[in-house]
């Protein structure tokens, strides 16, 4: 499949050892992060325009300094440093120097030259005096305070050298990448295909949005909430759809999605029960390990390949859903798409909420910051689809038996963490 690389994953990739029963989060982490590679093709040679939200393929060198010449950080006058003999006049010469415009001659030693911010500094001199800090009469320029030889001055290649390694393999480009590129003139580089995701979602009690539905169904707020993180992710999105619990049907959708996509992401129909035919489909024609991680909400998370595509099987309760997803579905994206697995940076802010947290899981609370303290969402449920909408990030408690009162340090992870 085009943009698919030559070292596919393992179908035993997955597998975990045998007597293995709960997972601490971290270790789960770990073994996720040990065994997944990129799996897209490099794209060569592709113009800035293009590679905003791509992945770096290699690492890229400056091939010029930045800034190229010395230049002055301010509008004045520029002359040899230092003066310690103060106050004094120096001779100001006819000419100036101005951003695209240098001075080409030599400032003679003893005088000053008129120069205006980001212009080359003028042979001959070394330090710019700001105008505010002068006065010009007759021609001279009248200094009234000691200056170091240097000040108001960038020098040659202090942000960048000339061969300097400016990214790293695996960095997601954004504006502020891109412009470090364009200061040194790189027009191109190589990035890897984007990531071809597709989402997949269950359930007869589940219906798409504008669909009829009667008591006893739900509209489907997961594959909505998937296609809009996978997208806000940078990856590309394949929308697989809705499927019933059908064998047959689920089949076919997951044969689409192994043919147009890199990973696929699948909410419902993973756990044992009778009518859970995404776990039999990826255990009848893939290889399925189920994880059950010490993690509330999220619980079971279904790691599967199938025809070769690797599969991520989420639980179908909305917030354990999300918490997996961003959780351990977005490093993995990460990592598979030629970038790097990361692990999102969290905060200590204090709690504004108490709790006393039962040993054995880690839990992740719906949370956001507010007057310095940190609220939780008044519902762990995990159908509360409310409490996304009302949340910015997660706290995250370890396995340990805690007891939360106001004011106790918590790990706070915002959203952007995560790369949103």
């Amino acid at each position: 499949m085009n943009g698919k690389t030559t070292t596919p994953l393992r179908n035993d990739c997955f597998a975990l050892p045998p007597g293995v029963n709960w997972t601490p989060v971290e270790e789960a982490l770990e073994r996720l992060r040990s065994r997944l590679h990129p799996v897209v093709e490099v794209e060569h040679a592709v113009s800035l325009s293009q590679i905003n939200g791509r992945i770096l393929a290699s690492d890229v060198y400056a091939p010029r300094a930045h800034p190229p010449s010395n230049n002055s950080a301010v509008d004045g006058y520029a002359f040899a440093g230092p003066l310690t003999d103060v106050p004094c006049s120096l001779p100001l010469i006819e000419g100036r120097s101005a951003a695209g415009e240098p001075y080409m001659g030599e400032v003679p030693a003893g005088h000053a030259i008129r120069i205006l911010t980001g212009a080359v500094i003028p042979a001959g001199t070394d330090t710019v005096v700001l105008e505010e800090d002068c006065e010009v009469r007759d021609g001279q320029l009248q200094l009234n305070g000691t200056l170091k030889a240097g000040a108001n001055s960038r020098k040659a290649g202090e942000d960048i050298k000339a061969q300097d390694r400016i990214l790293t393999a695996g960095t997601r480009l954004t504006p502020t990448q891109i412009s470090v590129l364009a200061s040194v003139g790189i027009e191109s580089v190589d990035v890897y295909h984007r990531l071809r995701v597709g989402v997949l979602s269950t359930g007869d009690e589940v219906k798409p949005v504008g669909s009829a539905v009667t008591d006893w169904q739900i509209y489907d707020a997961n594959r909505p909430m998937l296609n809009a993180l996978v997208a806000q992710l940078g990856y590309e999105l394949v929308d697989l759809g809705h499927v019933l619990d059908r064998a047959e049907a689920v089949k076919t959708a997951l044969e689409r999605g192994s043919e147009q996509c890199d990973l696929i992401l699948t909410s419902g129909g993973v756990s044992a029960g009778d009518e859970d035919h995404v776990s039999k489909m990826l255990k009848a024609h893939g290889d399925i390990s189920n994880w059950r991680i010490a993690i509330k909400p999220g619980r079971p998370l279904a790691l599967a390949m199938f025809l070769g595509t690797p599969v991520v099987g989420l639980p179908g309760n909305p917030v354990a859903a999300w918490v997996c997803a961003l959780r351990f579905g977005a490093p993995a994206m990460a990592l598979l798409a030629g970038g790097n697995w990361f692990e999102p940076q969290g905060y200590l802010v204090p709690a504004g909420f108490s709790k006393n947290k039962k040993p054995g899981r880690s839990e992740m609370l719906r949370a956001r910051v507010r007057d310095g303290q940190v609220e939780v969402f008044g519902s762990e449920g995990s159908g509360r689809v409310t409490g996304l909408a009302w949340s910015e990030g997660l706290v995250e408690l370890d396995e340990s038996a805690q007891q939360i009162e106001p004011g106790t340090l918590v790990r706070f992870i915002p959203y952007g963490s995560f790369g949103l």
